[in-house]
């Protein structure tokens, strides 16, 4: 059996996690969790805490559907409520809403490779089924391939976009 999309997916969701780990390895911990200081106060951007705990809700959806157990990767409820889609940034001056950024980073390492090895092993007839999301999600991506894919690659590194800002914002050279 083909695994020839799946590892099409992986290889530019591999770039994605390389330039994830380069994004944050340098980032203060204390301040992982904060608005970027602007000239009239904050700027209301997510910050890197927000950005990869929302990514990690995704990475377990991509295990799930594609027939992994994927009960050790999936997010907790106080996750889903601080990450989901629907969930807004927020400074975190002191440290009291988001969870730490080793906390945050290992999650995030520990689903994206999660993902990554599915995806690699996953047959290219896994991929061609229609998406389960309903609503417009189906309509833009209607197989599990095309869903996927997204997840793993566009809307991942959409997110590192705004973490390559958020980092220029702080006053940091670019990763």
């Amino acid at each position: 059996m083909s695994t020839f999309i799946g590892n099409m997916i992986a290889d530019s969701l591999a770039r994605g996690i390389s330039y994830a780990d380069s994004l944050v390895k340098d980032l203060p911990a204390d301040q992982f969790a904060r608005f970027a200081p602007g000239k009239e106060g904050p700027i209301v951007s997510n910050h890197p805490a927000f950005i990869l705990g929302h990514l990690s809700i995704y990475a377990p959806r991509v295990v799930e559907q594609l027939g992994q157990d994927a009960t050790a990767y999936q997010p907790t409820e106080a996750e889903n409520a601080l990450f989901s889609p629907a969930a807004k940034c927020q400074d975190d001056p002191n440290g009291l809403i988001y969870p730490g950024k080793d906390q945050l980073v290992d999650r995030f390492t520990t689903v994206y490779q999660a993902a990554l090895t599915t995806l690699r092993n996953a047959t290219d007839d896994q991929f061609m089924v229609p998406n389960p999301a309903e609503g417009r999600l189906r309509e833009l991506f209607p197989t599990l391939g095309g869903i996927h894919a997204f997840y793993t690659g566009g809307h991942f590194m959409l997110h590192m976009g705004q973490l390559s800002a958020w980092r220029r914002m702080m006053g940091m050279a670019p990763a």
